[in-house]
C-alpha cells in the first residue's frame, strides 16, 4: 500500500510520554489493563474512533470500515476529515459488522478499542488484547474523543485542539447574537423524520455556540435518534435549518430534499426556513464526524451562512 503522511501528522505523532500500565473501567463496567504506551491499536468503529485517533496523531494498525458497491473498503469520513484511508495508509481493513476477529488477531494489537455498536464478540477480542468498549448510544462523541486521548496519552494534543475550538466559538458569538437565532437539524429517511438532540459535530458546534433549538429537539434525551411522523414537522421549524446527505454514497442535495419529500411532499412550504431559502445542506461526513477539524470547518460554515445576512426571522407567534 501507499503510505502517505503529512508533515503535520508527523509533528503530532511523536511518541507520547512514557506511561505505566494501568487498569481502567470501560463503559461495560469491565476492568481493562492498558499497556503503558500502546503502539499497535485496532479500532473497531471508523467514524467514532478511527478518525479521532488519526487526528490525535495515532495511526491504528487496523480499523473497521465500510465497503462500496464495488467491494472496496473505506474508512467513512476519514478521507475528507484526515486525508487518510485504507488505500493511502498502512491501516488494515478489519471488516464491518461483525469485524473479522481473525484479521484483528493477525494485526497483533496491544490495544483494541471498540463500541457497543460493533457486533464482533467482545470476549474473543479480549483474548487477543486488552479491549476497551465505548457505549456510543449514551456517550457524547467528544467525550469518547477525550477518553481516547486519555487512554493513548495524547492529552496535550487534545488541549491544543480544544483551545482552537474555543477561540472559534468566541468568534461566532462575537459576530452573531446566537441566543436570538433558532436553528434545527433534520433528516428524512424512509418516510419518517429523523432527529437527534445533538446531531453529531454540527449539533455540537451549534449548541456550544449558544444557538436556540426547538423545544421538541431539546426534549430528546441521550445520544439516540428519534423518529417523527409528517404532522410533527412544523414543530421543528426554525430561522435556519440544516439538512445532511450521504455524499460518500453518491447522494446530492437533491437526494436530501427527496428524503424530506418522502416525509411530507409539501415540506418546504410547511417550514419558514425553507420558504425563506434559509436551509443549509451539508455532506453528512462533515456534519457527523467527531473531529476538531470538522468542528473548525463547521464553525466557519455556520458563520458564513448566518453573519452579515438579512435572515428572515420566524414570527414570534411561531416560536
Amino acid at each position: 500500500m501507499k503510505h502517505v503522511v503529512t508533515m503535520a501528522l508527523i509533528a503530532v505523532a511523536a511518541p507520547a510520554a512514557a506511561q505505566e500500565a494501568r487498569t481502567v473501567i470501560d463503559d461495560t463496567g469491565s476492568e481493562v489493563t492498558l499497556p503503558g504506551n500502546p503502539q499497535r491499536i485496532v479500532s473497531l468503529h471508523d467514524t467514532s474512533l478511527t478518525v479521532a485517533l488519526l487526528e490525535l496523531g495515532i495511526e491504528p494498525v487496523g480499523s473497521h470500515g465500510r465497503t462500496r458497491t464495488d467491494g472496496t473498503p473505506y474508512i467513512r469520513s476519514s478521507a475528507t476529515a484526515t486525508g487518510m484511508d485504507f488505500d493511502t495508509s498502512d491501516i488494515a481493513f478489519m471488516g464491518n459488522l461483525p469485524a473479522d476477529v481473525e484479521r484483528v488477531a493477525a494485526a497483533d494489537p496491544d490495544l483494541i478499542v471498540t463500541t457497543n455498536w460493533q457486533t464482533a464478540d467482545v470476549d474473543r477480542l479480549r483474548r487477543i488484547a486488552p479491549t476497551y468498549v465505548f457505549d456510543i448510544a449514551t456517550t457524547d462523541d467528544f467525550d469518547v474523543y477525550a477518553k481516547l486521548a486519555e487512554l493513548t496519552g495524547r492529552g496535550d494534543r487534545l488541549a491544543a485542539l480544544e483551545a482552537r475550538y474555543a477561540a472559534q466559538l468566541d468568534l461566532i458569538r462575537s459576530q452573531i447574537d446566537t441566543d436570538a437565532l433558532r436553528v434545527s437539524v433534520i433528516q428524512g429517511h424512509d418516510g419518517e423524520l429523523l432527529v437527534w438532540n445533538t446531531y453529531g459535530t454540527l449539533g455540537k458546534v451549534l449548541r456550544d455556540a449558544g444557538f436556540e433549538f426547538p423545544e421538541i429537539v431539546d426534549a430528546i434525551e441521550g445520544n439516540q435518534r428519534q423518529t417523527f411522523s409528517a404532522e410533527m414537522l412544523p414543530r421543528f421549524d426554525a430561522d435556519m435549518i440544516f439538512v445532511t446527505y450521504r455524499a460518500d454514497r453518491g447522494e446530492t442535495v437533491a437526494d436530501a430534499r427527496a428524503a424530506l419529500e418522502s416525509v411530507l411532499p409539501s415540506w418546504c412550504e410547511a417550514l419558514h426556513a425553507c420558504r425563506e431559502n434559509q436551509v443549509v445542506y451539508l455532506p453528512r461526513s462533515l456534519a457527523s464526524t467527531a473531529t476538531y477539524d470538522a468542528a473548525s470547518t463547521l464553525a466557519y460554515t455556520i458563520l458564513s451562512h448566518a453573519d452579515g445576512r438579512a435572515l428572515a426571522m420566524m414570527p414570534d407567534r411561531l416560536r
